[in-house]
């Protein structure tokens, strides 16, 4: 997502970076850009972003890409809404209460849908009860609502039942967007149209191409009392799909777009061109391996020797084009619920005698090629990854590939888009090895694609089964916010040891801007956008 606050659910370039944007200069004056030397913000603009992967299906609730949960934030909105500074501030919701298993929500009045009808509280609790009926298949289900949740509503006020404390419950529902009636009652509308409470309306969607959204007047209720009045804010928004970076790069350059993210080389001719850039913190290379049966990486002999046989700080390197740092936690969007570092220690060290040792001694045997098998079958595995990393992802998994045939193991690495890949690991189950950054901001919202369910009847879409994990998670689960930091990096340290899944690489990723200034809090917050003259 990221999923990108996780996911948004799976996030898997997902970001969270904060931006200088307001309404007044320094000195005060009405409408002037804060640090662009008094330039007025222009009205009635058109604010144009390239994303590298098409969101696929438009429904809000519906898939874990952080492509969908990017373009959601224009149309949908959330009961609460989290801060640059990790408070929580109202949003669909004026007030609320938390106390223990249960949350209250007391709704805006006021609050209307794009369609014209009212927001209501029976509206949020039909939006929990789809989210939580296993039916309707949402990645949002244990991840932003645990299962087993209930809610009630009277008047303006929602009731939620929990079914177990949760440390960060405030923080979730900062993350679940929410459907207006009309779409609650005719899914299918939304694959291709939008139905929410948003500051923006879908008005054409061409998949793979373009998605405009035009401006809601009258909209008053965005996060900490945002509004659509405010001088700057565009008049449209047209995200393009621009699978080229380069392509996206020279865009920008050309006045053509007005924000890209940009993972690979062509940073640096932005940043010499003189563009500003929004940095975002995000964890970029996590190693994921599929335990399902009727895979080699069900072996675990297998998990270990694939992890130990590369050298992760090479893979590092290379992944971030020499510009990231090692992995340090599963939960790094800023403003993160812990801070630490659970990684170093824990993984595997690299030593590829000893990986090649490991496969030797659980049965797989090299043959006359060089490639290992045992009782028949072959040690072949297929890494799949992001195209989006571009030419770095693809160096690094070239890397890997040759690190893995240097033991024995058959490996190939196939690159795909962001749909194919998020179809292989929670639909098809056709890959071995993934490279699928999850990237969230409290470790509880980990916890249901590690453990439970395997997709596609659940999120675990690894298929791990960490019984250590799971009971340091179960006691973090029990504690209030932060105070649970320790059995969460005791859980992650269970995964690490166990090579289940290894995370090898963070960075920084810009997000270029010109012509515009914006906020990002686990992505573009679109109340923030303001068009520069």
């Amino acid at each position: 997502m990221t999923r990108m606050r996780a996911l948004a659910a799976l996030a898997l370039t997902g970001s969270v970076t904060l931006a200088a944007c307001g309404g007044e200069a320094p000195d005060g004056t009405p409408g002037q850009a804060a640090g662009t030397g008094g330039a007025a913000y222009a009205a009635g603009k058109t604010f144009t972003l390239n994303l590298a992967a098409d969101p696929g299906a438009l429904d809000p609730q519906g898939a874990a890409g952080s492509s969908l949960f990017a373009l959601t934030q224009y149309a949908y909105d959330s009961l609460v809404a989290v801060a640059e500074d990790g408070t929580v501030q109202p949003q669909l919701a004026g007030s609320w209460t938390a106390d223990g298993t249960t949350l209250t929500f007391d709704l805006k009045s006021g609050v209307t849908c794009a369609d014209g009808a009212p927001f209501t509280a029976q509206t949020v609790v039909d939006n929990i009860a789809y989210v939580t009926d296993p039916d309707n298949k949402s990645p949002f289900l244990g991840v932003f609502v645990p299962a087993g949740t209930t809610a009630s509503a009277s008047g303006s006020k929602v009731t939620v039942k929990l079914p177990a404390p949760a440390p960060f419950a405030l923080n979730a529902f900062a993350n679940l967007p929410m459907v207006c009636d009309a779409g609650m009652k005719n899914r299918g509308s939304l694959k291709a149209a939008t139905n929410g409470t948003g500051p923006y309306t879908l008005t054409e969607a061409v998949p793979s191409d373009h998605y405009t959204y035009q401006l809601r007047e009258g909209y008053t209720w965005g996060p900490g009392g945002a509004t659509t009045a405010e001088p700057g804010m565009p008049a449209k928004v047209v995200v393009k799909i621009v699978a080229n970076e380069t392509t996206a790069a020279n865009q920008l350059l050309a006045g053509t777009a007005n924000a890209v993210q940009i993972t690979g080389a062509d940073a640096a001719r932005l940043t010499g061109a003189g563009l500003k850039s929004v940095g975002t913190q995000a964890l970029i290379g996590e190693q994921w391996y599929n335990h399902a049966d009727g895979h080699v990486t069900a072996d675990p002999a297998v998990r270990m020797a694939l992890t130990r046989a590369v050298d992760l700080k090479q893979l590092q390197v290379a992944i971030t084009s020499g510009k990231g740092a090692p992995a340090t936690q599963l939960a790094v969007l800023e403003p993160t619920g812990c801070t630490g570092d659970a990684v170093t220690g824990s993984v595997p060290s690299f030593d590829a005698a000893a990986a090649g040792a490991a496969l030797e001694a659980a049965g797989w045997v090299k043959g006359a090629d060089g490639v290992r098998a045992k009782g028949g079958e072959r040690l072949t595995v297929t890494l799949l990854y992001d195209g989006a990393l571009g030419s770095a992802g693809s160096g690094a998994a070239e890397l890997a590939v040759a690190a893995w045939k240097a033991v024995g193991v058959e490996a190939k690495a196939v690159q795909q888009n962001q749909t194919q890949l998020t179809g292989a690991v929670f639909g098809t189950g056709a890959w071995d090895v993934a490279w699928v950054p999850l990237n969230v901001s409290t470790p509880d919202q980990v916890m249901p694609f590690v453990s439970g369910p395997a997709a596609p009847k659940g999120t675990n879409f690894a298929a791990i089964d960490n019984a250590d994990y799971l009971a340091a998670a179960t006691r973090a689960m029990a504690a209030t916010g932060s105070e649970g930091c320790a059995d969460w990096f005791a859980a992650e340290q269970a995964l690490y040891k166990a090579a289940d899944m290894v995370p090898f690489a963070n960075n920084v990723i810009p997000t270029f801007l010109k012509g515009a200034e914006l906020s990002i809090v686990g992505s573009i917050v679109p109340t923030s956008i303001r068009m520069l003259g």
